[in-house]
């Protein structure tokens, strides 16, 4: 396997002089292991941030006492859902997890699809909150994936909707088209026989605060009973409803 790195740090000449060596260590454990899912031995996360085992031993230690890592099968060390259960604590997200999850719950009985509910993250989209479907076949996207925004369905909901100033002027038109019919209706740029549905959710405060997704698997045993359109008319009524439930005044759908 290639050696893993951590992230340059993004300290500045004028903060590196506040140190807390042992909280950094800890900090760059975390984002390092953030990008190996399958997690790294004690030995791989020293060599990654380029230290020895006795200065990462102790702190890996302490980090899954406090039940921020955990081991998993051949000794390696992942992150637990800690990260994201304090994440949802800290932020809006466990609001907007709160009032989405019955009405997710409801959409994916309706049209036996699983969906889910994405919020920005900075340069990308994560999933916060995914329901699957209660049929024997589906298709679901993780919580906690990253969503790049630019090529996918949930990010060109987030962006038409935001306040970014996009600079490529085909993914600005492609943009104003998403937001001038109020969603996103794309086949799935990485899987085969999927077409991907999303439409924003609002905050109280009109800003655009999610994008809740359906990514919508055509079956061809003839069991469907809902297709896609229809798919998308009950998800606009689901994303209506849980920007309601934030407190949103919206105008009627289109």
């Amino acid at each position: 396997m290639a050696k893993p790195t951590v992230p340059a740090s993004p300290d500045t000449p004028r903060n590196a002089s506040y140190a807390a060596p042992a909280l950094e260590k800890g900090f760059n454990v975390i984002e390092l292991l953030a990008g190996v899912p399958g997690g790294l031995t004690v030995t791989e996360i020293a060599a990654g941030l380029g230290l020895s085992m006795s200065e990462i031993f102790r702190v890996i230690m302490v980090m899954e006492r406090r039940d921020w890592l955990r081991k998993a099968p051949g000794d390696r060390y992942r992150v637990t859902p800690r990260m994201l259960e304090l994440a949802f604590r800290a932020t809006p997200a466990e609001e907007l997890a709160f009032v989405a999850a019955p009405l997710m719950r409801d959409l994916a009985n309706r049209i036996d699809q699983s969906c889910h509910l994405v919020v920005r993250a900075d340069d990308h989209g994560l999933v916060i909150l995914r329901q699957e479907n209660p049929g024997p076949t589906g298709f679901a996207v993780r919580t906690g994936a990253a969503i790049p925004l630019a090529a996918s369905c949930s990010g060109h909901v987030l962006l038409a909707f935001g306040n970014d100033a996009v600079e490529d002027k085909k993914l600005a038109a492609m943009l104003r088209e998403v937001k001038a019919r109020g969603y996103e209706m794309m086949a799935s740029t990485r899987t085969l026989g999927v077409t991907d549905i999303s439409f924003p959710v609002f905050g109280f405060d009109g800003t655009i605060a999610a994008a809740v997704t359906v990514p919508f698997l055509k079956l061809i045993d003839g069991s469907q009973t809902i297709d896609s359109d229809q798919a998308k008319d009950i998800l606009a009524e689901t994303a209506a409803a849980i920007s309601a439930g934030l407190g949103a005044a919206l105008r009627p759908s289109r």
